[in-house]
């Protein structure tokens, strides 16, 4: 085929448009001539896109840039209704994809969604100060997209968002699970606590948690159901804000039913049993950045939180649940160790920013003397 210089191409063609655009133009594996799906603002590009796109034909990669003519919203809806999901991950999806993802994206067609789009919804979740909700959304959009590679309709899945589907803990463990991950890392409840609370212990209207029982599990299995570990632990504690939606929502989906029903039970409707929870927490924390971390290191994390706020020893006690200061003054000693080490690099900064001023300010009468 001959091109606009006279030179014969050996594959494809490109041809300056009235827009002063150039348009690449090659024979696809089925014999059907095509237009590159995109113009070029050099004849040097369009060529370079054409070298590339026979490199792709030769190992396979090609893609017909038609086969993603698909809509988004019809695509999504079928790839979670032909998935093996369980009833509440098939709602939970069905409920993403309505709310966050189809306003987006719903009217494009798969092939339309960019790299730029996702970052960009993403961002917007995010500054509604619905995180978590950004995150749950990616992983979905993030597997309905890597379908499409499979299924040949994109070259590249567009939901690249660096740590857009990262999971923390709480995620990991799957939605029954996760409202215990967040009491022990905000609340710092014990796991035993968390074991023997009732529906009747969380008030949402006033937002706040009560902490009367407890049900260690021993050794032969059997929950030993009693007071908690001291006289202290029995208390009220302020649910985070931030928390309410997902004590509401585990209330209503997974806990038993009437005032003194367990707020946390298995998947069959019993009390949750320290070895099944072990051993998904123990899948959970596979990922790298967790794979030391202990449920009961939870406790620690929401302690070290209450010590940051600058509450008093006896409101850290409390809410600790501890008799003895001495806990309370471990955290608080260990909060004031942070803020010794952000005092002393901001002085640090300090000297340096003060050394800079008086060199240059050396330098300027250095200067003023030379020209006198």
């Amino acid at each position: 085929m001959a091109n606009n210089s006279g030179r014969q191409r050996r594959w494809g063609s490109v041809r300056k448009l009235p827009s002063g655009r150039f348009q690449g133009r090659y024979p696809g594996p089925d014999g059907a001539l095509r237009n590159a799906d995109e113009t070029f603002e050099t004849k040097g590009d369009a060529e370079a896109w054409l070298v590339e796109t026979e490199a792709d034909i030769r190992r396979g990669e090609w893609r017909d840039p038609n086969a993603g003519a698909v809509n988004f919203l019809l695509y999504a809806t079928a790839w979670i209704d032909e998935r093996d999901l369980v009833p509440l991950t098939e709602e939970l999806y069905h409920r993403l994809l309505r709310l966050h993802i189809a306003p987006t994206f719903g009217e494009s067609d798969v092939k339309d969604i960019t790299a730029p789009q996702a970052r960009s919804w993403r961002a917007g979740l995010r500054s509604r100060s619905i995180k978590t909700t950004a995150a749950k959304s990616c992983r979905p959009l993030k597997s309905i997209m890597e379908t499409a590679v499979d299924d040949e309709l994109i070259r590249r899945n567009p939901c690249r968002v660096k740590g857009g589907g990262k999971e923390v803990a709480a995620e990991l463990m799957g939605p029954r699970w996760q409202l215990m991950v967040f009491i022990a890392a905000f609340m710092a409840l014990r796991p035993e606590e968390q074991a023997e609370l009732r529906c009747r212990d969380v008030d949402l209207e006033k937002g706040i948690v009560w902490i009367r029982r407890a049900a260690p599990e021993l050794c032969t299995g059997e929950r030993a159901v009693g007071d908690p570990k001291s006289e202290a632990g029995k208390r009220a504690l302020r649910i985070p804000s931030e928390l309410l939606p997902e004590f509401e929502r585990h209330l209503r989906w997974y806990a038993q039913d009437g005032g003194n029903g367990l707020l946390f039970v298995g998947e069959r409707g019993a009390p949750f049993r320290c070895s099944t929870f072990g051993r998904k927490w123990r899948k959970a924390r596979k990922k790298p950045e967790l794979e030391h971390l202990r449920f009961y290191d939870l406790r620690h994390t929401g302690n070290v939180l209450a010590a940051s706020t600058g509450a008093s020893l006896r409101d850290l006690m409390t809410f600790m649940g501890h008799n003895s200061p001495r806990a309370a003054l471990i955290y608080q000693h260990a909060t004031e160790e942070q803020q010794t080490k952000i005092s002393n690099g901001i002085s640090a900064a300090v000297v340096d920013i003060r050394s800079a001023r008086r060199k240059r300010a050396a330098s300027d009468t250095t200067a003023q003397a030379r020209e006198a």
